[in-house]
C-alpha cells in the first residue's frame, strides 16, 4: 500500500517527546511496542500537571484511562490493573498507573526529568529556509533546572506537553483584566484544592468562580461541599452568557455517567440558589482593596467585593517553543485545520469528537506532531482515550505501517449533547455524516 504521508525517520537517532504526562508516557509504549527508540522530556516530575489536580476525580473510569501499550508493557512487568468501572482521582491516576509505567526499565532509561525544552528546529534551517528540511534532523534545545542550555537532535518529535501551565485569563477577550496581575495573589487558576491543602484559604471567604466548563463544576460543587462545614463561606458563580445558554451536559444521556452527573449537580446549585449567579457577567477590571478583598466589576458597572478568585476559564497551548517549526493552525482553535472543525465550539456544542490519529493531526513540518490535550489547541472536552489513540497512529505511521496508522481503534462515549449552528461542516461531530455522536466502529 502506497504510504500517505512523510517518510518513517531512518538512523539511529530518537524521536524526541515532549512531555512525561498521560499522553507522552503513551507515545513512548507504542514507539517501544514498534522497535522504536524514544526519548521522554519532562520539564518537571513525571505527570506534574495530573499531579496538581490530583484531589479532583475523573468522570472518566479506568477502561478509558489505560493506554493498551502501555497496559501491555505494564502487565508483563505482573502489574495489576485497577477495577475498569472506577473512577480514580489524578493522584490514584499517577499512583497506580502513571509513576509505575514510567519505573519500568524501558521508559526509565527513555526519560529525562527536569528537562525543559525551550526551543526546536531543523539543523541548520529556520523557518524560512527550504532546502533538504524534511530530511535535516530535528534540533531541540534544552534547559536543565539550573539553567543551562544544550542541545540534542532527534528523528522526529511529538509535543505531548498539555495546556496545564497556560491557562486563559478571566478577560472574555482573550487578556488579562486591568488589575488581574495585581490582584494575582488572590486568583487561582484551574481547580484548587479546596477541601484540602487550599481549605484555609477558602474556608469561610466569599469566593467568585468564573467559567462554565467542567473545571469550574468542579471547583463550585467542592465550594458546596466547603461551606456546608464552614460557615460564612459564600459562593458566587459568574457566567459570561445568559444562564439559559450555559450547557450543563447531558445528564442521564451522557454514556459517561460521572461526566453527566457533574453537570447536573452543578445546575442544581445554580438553580436553587445555594451558590449566587452572576449571569451574564463579563468581567471588566480588577482591583486589590486596602482590606484584602478584591473588587470585581463587570462591563455593565455591577461590582462584587470577593476574598478569592477561582478562575476555571479554560487553557490554550504554549506554541513559543515552536516558533522555528511550520505549523498548519486554524486561526481560531489553533488546532491543525483537519481537526478544528470537529472540535470549534464555534460550529457545534457537542463533546465527542470522532475518533482521529495521525493524518489529522500532521503539519505541514513534516515528521512533527502535537498530541494530547495540546492537539485540542484552545477547544475544551478532550478525553486520555483520545490521546492514546492520537498517539497509536503516529507510531504506526512512524513506522511506516500507514494501514494501522489510518485505521480506527477506539470507540468514544458520547456526551449525550449535540447542537450545530447552521454553518457546521459535514465533517463536523453534530452533521448527520460521519456523525463523532455515535460510535464509530474499529476498521
Amino acid at each position: 500500500m502506497p504510504q500517505d504521508g512523510p517518510a518513517p525517520p531512518t538512523g539511529s537517532l530518537p524521536v524526541a517527546i515532549i512531555g512525561a504526562g498521560p499522553t507522552g508516557l503513551a507515545a513512548a509504549a507504542h514507539l517501544l511496542a514498534r522497535g522504536l527508540s524514544p526519548l521522554i522530556l519532562e520539564a518537571g516530575e513525571v505527570a506534574a500537571s495530573v499531579r496538581a489536580w490530583g484531589h479532583v476525580r475523573m468522570f472518566s473510569p479506568w477502561r478509558y484511562n489505560i493506554d493498551p501499550a502501555a497496559r501491555a508493557l505494564l502487565e508483563a512487568a505482573g502489574w495489576q490493573a485497577p477495577d475498569p468501572d472506577a473512577h480514580p482521582t489524578g493522584a490514584e491516576l499517577v499512583a497506580r498507573y502513571l509513576a509505575p509505567l514510567a519505573a519500568l526499565p524501558p521508559l526509565a532509561r527513555a526519560l529525562r526529568t527536569g528537562t525543559r525544552v525551550v526551543g526546536v528546529t531543523r539543523r541548520d534551517h529556520d523557518l524560512m529556509r527550504d532546502g533538504a528540511r524534511d530530511s535535516a534532523p530535528f534540533v531541540l534545545q534544552l534547559a536543565d533546572l539550573s539553567g543551562r542550555v544544550t542541545e540534542i537532535e532527534a528523528s522526529a518529535v511529538l509535543d505531548c506537553s498539555g495546556t496545564w501551565a497556560s491557562p486563559n485569563p478571566v478577560g472574555a477577550h482573550g487578556l488579562p483584566v486591568p488589575g488581574e496581575a495585581q490582584a494575582a495573589g488572590r486568583i487561582a487558576y484551574g481547580i484548587p484544592d479546596m477541601l484540602g491543602r487550599d481549605r484555609a484559604d477558602h474556608a469561610g471567604r466569599t469566593v467568585l468562580v468564573v467559567g462554565a466548563g467542567h473545571s469550574a463544576m468542579n471547583a463550585v460543587l467542592d465550594l458546596a461541599a466547603l461551606a456546608r462545614h464552614a460557615p460564612g463561606t459564600r459562593i458566587l458563580w459568574a457566567f459570561r452568557r445568559p444562564l439559559e445558554a450555559v450547557n450543563f451536559g447531558g445528564g442521564a444521556a451522557d454514556a459517561l455517567a460521572e461526566r453527566g452527573s457533574l453537570g447536573a449537580r452543578a445546575h442544581q446549585l445554580a438553580a436553587t440558589g445555594e451558590v449566587t449567579v452572576l449571569a451574564p457577567f463579563a468581567i471588566a477590571a480588577m482591583q486589590p482593596l486596602p482590606d484584602g478583598r478584591v473588587a470585581v466589576t463587570a462591563r455593565d458597572g455591577r461590582r462584587v467585593e470577593v476574598d478569592r478568585i477561582v478562575v476555571a476559564a479554560g487553557f490554550r497551548p504554549d506554541l513559543s517553543f515552536l516558533r522555528e517549526l511550520r505549523l498548519g493552525l486554524d486561526p481560531a482553535v489553533q488546532s491543525t485545520l483537519a481537526l478544528a472543525p470537529l472540535i470549534d465550539p464555534n460550529l457545534h456544542s457537542c463533546g465527542t469528537v470522532r475518533p482521529h490519529g495521525e493524518a489529522e493531526l500532521r503539519h505541514p513540518e513534516a515528521n512533527f506532531w502535537i498530541a494530547g490535550m495540546k492537539s485540542y489547541g484552545r477547544a475544551p472536552t478532550f478525553l486520555l482515550a483520545t490521546g492514546h489513540e492520537q498517539v497509536r497512529s503516529i507510531a504506526a505511521a512512524l513506522a511506516g505501517d500507514w494501514m494501522a496508522a489510518r485505521r480506527v481503534e477506539l470507540d468514544l462515549p458520547e456526551t449525550g449533547v449535540c447542537s450545530a449552528t447552521p454553518a457546521a461542516p459535514a465533517s463536523s461531530c453534530c452533521a448527520p455524516a460521519p456523525a463523532c455522536c455515535g460510535t464509530v466502529p474499529a476498521a
